[in-house]
């Protein structure tokens, strides 16, 4: 059954009536589901409140009101919920929320693209101007070089592990993580992490298009008779590792510098002001020692909040109070500085309707 199940009809119509029948195999598997756009390979759309700028999913009722919003996360194992999803609309795919699920997929791109510069083909592992990069075009060939390089089978030619084409003629190929393992997302023709060029790394943070999904680039289908992912092969778990994809345990960090400034202008944290404007950038500071699940946005756009209502009650300087906004975030959440800056905005024009003065609103 599993392996019907994952081989779309030819036709559309029962293409349409598999949807619900796949999300419920992948959910029963334990691993939780989400829609995807009718169609697309992205998830379906966000109502109206969770699509206003500055919005976070930390904190969003829409979850638990049983809402597809914010994608991935939203992802589900409860029968019912995927009973209503994907029977109202048997047009939406099916996504599975690689993170919860224990998953690692390495997905694997065949587009034409212009080779880059040698230093990006292989993160980290240098390639002499001497080499002859003839005939090198995708990622199903840096990854080849890699597991060559290591002495390893590309997981691309891994037939122990489930493995999907997909409609691009690409390749995902899906493995468990290790247990207690928490690896990353990256995009291999990006910067930051990655694993090899044209090589995307599906993990926490992340999702995957479920196999039997019909897209209006075609469908995602397993190949072969295999529908259980293998182990992570322990070559390709010290390469993640020696890419950046294990995040180290983060280092405690203070109060930033000029967040204390900012108390100080407030009144040298005696008066009833600078202790809550105190309290709530401590609490986004804090956030630094927890990678994900501290409900940062939520803390960043209150504090934000706080800091424009002092700011309209004349108790701190509008700029200063951007600044030292801006800092603390850095600290707790680096490299998601356009994130941040919206949910700062947001927070200070909002609370700036709202005086706050020692002693409560007026």
């Amino acid at each position: 059954m599993a392996f019907e199940l994952l081989v779309p009809d030819s036709d559309s119509g029962g293409q349409a009536r598999r949807a619900l029948a796949t999300a419920r195999w992948f959910a029963a598997r334990g691993w939780p589901v989400h829609p995807l756009a009718p169609g697309r390979k992205t998830p379906a759309g966000s109502c109206a409140d969770c699509r206003v700028p500055g919005h976070s999913y930390e904190g969003c009722g829409c979850k638990v009101e049983g809402r597809w919003c914010h994608g991935f996360r939203a992802a589900t194992l409860d029968a019912a919920r995927i009973n209503r999803w994907w029977g109202a609309n048997p047009r939406l795919g099916v996504g599975v929320s690689c993170g919860p699920a224990g998953l690692v997929v390495i997905d694997i791109d065949a587009h034409e693209r212009q080779l880059p510069d040698r230093g990006n083909l292989l993160p980290g592992i240098p390639i002499a101007e001497q080499v002859d990069l003839t005939g090198l075009a995708n990622g199903f060939h840096t990854l080849g070089v890699l597991a060559a390089l290591r002495g390893a089978t590309s997981p691309a030619q891994d037939t122990s592990t489930m493995r999907v084409r997909t409609p691009s003629g690409g390749l995902h190929v899906w493995y468990r993580a290790q247990p207690g393992r928490r690896y990353q997302c990256s995009t291999g023709s990006g910067g930051g992490r990655a694993l090899a060029w044209q090589v995307d790394v599906r993990a926490h943070g992340g999702y995957i298009v479920a196999p039997g999904t019909v897209t209006d680039a075609g469908p995602y289908t397993a190949m072969g008779p295999v529908r259980e992912p293998a182990a992570l092969p322990a070559w390709l778990a010290r390469e993640l590792d020696r890419t950046g994809h294990l995040p180290r345990p983060p280092e405690p960090r203070p109060v930033v510098p000029r967040a204390r400034q900012a108390v100080i202008a407030a009144g040298g944290g005696r008066t009833t002001a600078s202790r809550v404007l105190r309290a709530s950038l401590a609490d986004v500071s804090a956030c630094a020692a927890v990678p994900e699940g501290a409900a940062f946005s939520e803390k960043l756009n209150r504090a934000a909040y706080i800091a424009g209502g002092l700011v309209a009650a004349g108790h701190l300087d509008a700029d200063e109070a951007e600044r030292c906004l801006t800092e603390a975030a850095a600290l707790a959440r680096g490299g998601q500085e356009r994130r941040c800056a919206s949910i700062i905005r947001s927070g200070l024009r909002a609370g700036q309707l709202h005086p706050l003065h020692p002693g409560g609103r007026r």
